[in-house]
């Protein structure tokens, strides 16, 4: 333990060596400061592609037939490629990772109320089509297309809120019924969720689009949710799979380029997790660094402070002061410094990234995106990072004022009492 008599001397000798102190302080704060800050920005990057792929299908795979580029098996090329529900069927019994498949049916077509009318995406699928997407229908916003839809022909619609704010302003869309071309349809729901582009879309039974819009039953896409394709190597061979699949089934080369087209949103998501793994790595990297270099200047100035203070150390053992006393004395001294401006540049860093936190998310409250997409969101840091970053620096200021004060109190008095 250490008297009050060691204090007052130990913030006498501070006051005294006012420049070394704050310059120590200083490398302490910055580095501490830095670091959260780094850590922070690399947080809210992350955060913010994480919250988008939230709300995002992650686990779907969606495939486009095209047109073929290479003759196969005495066919010839250009031969244009459609799909059928025996497609549909066949994904269904050899992919065993695929789930709740559907056929899309994509039109471009006016829709009216009234006297508002507009030009929309209109989609023919089927009642998964809102699991694979993840369409937002809460309790006040109807329901999707149902098994009895499909099984009926019937002619509802749902509606992208897009869709609805358009045409109805501020009537209520629910039950009314719509002219898609020349067709009058019931909305039964509306899609609530903010897509990132587009106008918006209008989602028909997929029977009811086959019997109206494709009397010979072909169509260019296919959708599913995949499960089980944790890794992009696992998704390449699931790409691959079905690519061989459907040159059986559609019969071209497998090395056609063009006459399939995927799109395999888990494998963009993996990939771009592993981006901002290695953004959120590099970040924290220079923030170690950053550490490091504050540890360095703690550590240079406590040696030169103890270098200074080795005439003091020899008076102080000649008039019988205990080296272990004074080995102390420099030991807390060094802790107090480490620990105090630490302190500080914990509260900066982390007040400035929440600070930075609030004001964002006032930003997004008072003016909220239309496309719903968010590039930094929730910059902050968690503490038990704070507190062993701070930690580091109590311990290296700590070693770094031990070493020479023990190679000081070694010297005798004499030989201290020399130097210059």
């Amino acid at each position: 333990m250490f008297s009050i008599n060691t204090l007052q001397e130990i913030f006498a000798s501070l006051k005294h060596n006012k420049l070394r102190t704050i310059l120590t302080g200083l490398s302490v704060t910055w580095g501490i400061f830095i670091l959260i800050v780094l850590l922070g920005a690399g947080n809210g990057l992350k955060n913010g592609v994480t919250s988008n792929f939230s709300r995002r299908a992650t686990n779907t795979v969606q495939m486009w037939s095209g047109t073929s580029s290479l003759p196969y098996k005495g066919l010839k090329s250009g031969r244009s490629l459609d799909f059928a529900e025996k497609q549909i069927s066949t994904v269904d019994k050899r992919m065993a990772e695929a789930d709740g498949e559907t056929g899309i049916i994509n039109k471009q077509s006016t829709i009216t109320y009234n006297n508002e009318y507009g030009s929309f995406g209109l989609r023919g699928t089927e009642p998964s089509y809102k699991d694979i997407y993840k369409l937002e229908l809460n309790q006040n916003s109807g329901r999707f297309l149902n098994s009895m839809d499909l099984k009926n022909n019937n002619k509802v619609i749902v509606l992208d809120q897009k869709i609805v704010d358009v045409l109805f302003k501020k009537e209520t869309a629910l039950g009314k019924y719509v002219k898609v071309g020349d067709i009058m349809f019931k909305v039964i729901g509306i899609n609530t969720k903010k897509e990132h582009w587009g106008d918006g879309n209008a989602y028909i039974p997929f029977t009811t689009a086959q019997l109206i819009y494709n009397p010979d039953k072909k169509f260019e896409s296919i959708a599913m949710s995949v499960n089980g394709l944790e890794t992009e190597e696992a998704n390449n061979t699931f790409n691959d799979q079905l690519k061989s699949t459907m040159s059986q089934s559609l019969r071209f080369d497998p090395n056609d380029t063009q006459a399939l087209w995927l799109r395999n949103s888990q494998r963009d998501y993996i990939e771009t997790m592993k981006i901002f793994g290695g953004i959120t790595l590099f970040v924290s990297i220079i923030g170690i660094f950053t550490l490091i270099a504050g540890i360095v200047g703690v550590s240079n100035i406590m040696l030169v402070s103890v270098k200074e203070r080795t005439r003091e150390i020899g008076i102080r053992k000649a008039i019988g002061a205990p080296p272990a006393t004074i080995l102390r004395s420099i030991i807390i001294e060094s802790i107090l410094i480490t620990t105090v401006f630490g302190y500080i540049g914990m509260v900066l860093g982390v007040g400035l990234t929440e600070i930075v936190n609030m004001i964002m998310i006032q930003s997004a409250a008072q003016n909220p995106s239309e496309t719903g997409m968010q590039v930094f969101k929730d910059p902050t840091v968690q503490l038990s990072y704070v507190f062993i970053s701070t930690a580091i620096l109590v311990v290296a200021g700590v070693i770094a004022g031990y070493m020479p004060a023990r190679r000081a109190v070694r010297i005798k008095p004499i030989e201290a009492m020399r130097e210059e």
